[in-house]
């Protein structure tokens, strides 16, 4: 797959079958519409393109507006997201920077200027609700009569459903932040998870007897935040088991960043001391322990580690060795 940010690289195809979005968490609905998509791709002969944007526009005008705290949490880093798309089949995605000039761009403007000069789209897919353009002004019917005009097919996909519930990423920011991790499997068709390259940090977790793994969230707002029972995959050939922290720390840090601190119960051996870091790992959350909590001290802070160690032991050893791990195929996720 090739990543492309913004549309003026020789290397883009000219013409393209595309579809619209931001695909935060790529959860089953955006799967069945990149498979339809993948499928009109096919049977014309065409490269089939996502464009999405970053950061998401409701970000934007949320630190406009001077309130940042509106913005939607995020499921997924634009890794993720990435990682996601190539793993649906998608042959090129566009990256927009969503800023004013897009922001303020005219719907008509859009169409002109991104899908008709810009990407070359010769079939448009979008979901059922789906606006853009300045004040969101423009809509399906917009698209569907500048497509007639223009000479490219619209296509309009409606809601997917999972036992009665319509999948969107709202419905799955709404799982994560109930803990519900089960629903949110349901809802994206495989385990949450979240990957990123180790980085070093304060040491304070290998002060207090906990060896941790930190990943940076390059996010304010994460959708899922709290004590989890954890899966690594990348530290070694088996994926290790643990229990992770994706917050704030409010006990030993005040710089409101987020970061994924995971503890493996059993440190694979042939790392040594220092082996995990740079290394690529994506870490599934597999069952939430708790809130993260401030706590009066680090000697309160060691003991609730310590209870959440054993919490996740006891989940980790009723659980199905490595069951939560498989991931569904482009064939079957749908």
């Amino acid at each position: 797959m090739q990543v492309f940010r913004g549309f003026h690289h020789p290397g883009i195809a000219p013409a393209c079958a595309l579809t619209i979005g931001n695909f935060d968490g790529v959860h089953r609905g955006h799967q069945a519409m990149l498979a339809l998509l993948r499928s009109e791709a096919q049977h014309r002969g065409l490269p089939s393109c996502v464009l999405t944007f970053e950061p998401h526009p409701r970000d934007y005008f949320a630190r406009k507006a001077g309130k940042p705290e509106l913005a939607p949490p995020r499921i997924a880093t634009l890794r993720d997201k990435l990682s996601e798309l190539e793993r649906c089949g998608i042959d090129q995605v566009v990256v927009l920077r969503f800023d004013e000039a897009l922001a303020t761009q005219p719907a008509a403007a859009f169409i002109q200027d991104t899908l008709v000069d810009g990407l070359g789209a010769k079939y448009v897919l979008v979901g059922d609700d789906f606006r853009f353009g300045a004040k969101r002004v423009g809509d399906y019917t917009m698209l569907d009569a500048a497509g007639a005009e223009q000479g490219f097919d619209v296509a309009r996909m409606n809601s997917y459903e999972v036992h009665g519930l319509r999948v969107s990423s709202s419905a799955v920011r709404e799982a994560l932040a109930a803990g519900n991790l089960s629903q949110v499997t349901a809802l994206l068709g495989r385990p949450y998870s979240i990957s990123g390259h180790v980085v070093h940090g304060k040491k304070l977790g290998r002060d207090l007897g906990f060896r941790t793994l930190n990943l940076r969230f390059p996010h304010r707002l994460a959708a899922a935040m709290g004590i989890f029972a954890v899966r690594t995959h990348g530290l070694a050939p088996e994926p290790v088991d643990g229990v992770a922290s994706l917050g704030v720390r409010p006990t030993v840090d005040d710089s409101g960043r987020v970061l994924l601190e995971v503890h493996c119960l059993e440190w694979p051996s042939s790392l040594g001391l220092e082996g995990g870091y740079g290394k690529l790992v994506r870490v599934e959350l597999l069952h939430k322990i708790r809130d993260e909590a401030r706590y009066d001290g680090l000697d309160a802070l060691k003991a609730a580690i310590l209870q959440d160690e054993a919490d996740a032991r006891t989940f980790l050893a009723s659980a199905t060795p490595h069951a939560a791990t498989g991931r569904q195929t482009t064939r079957d996720r749908i």
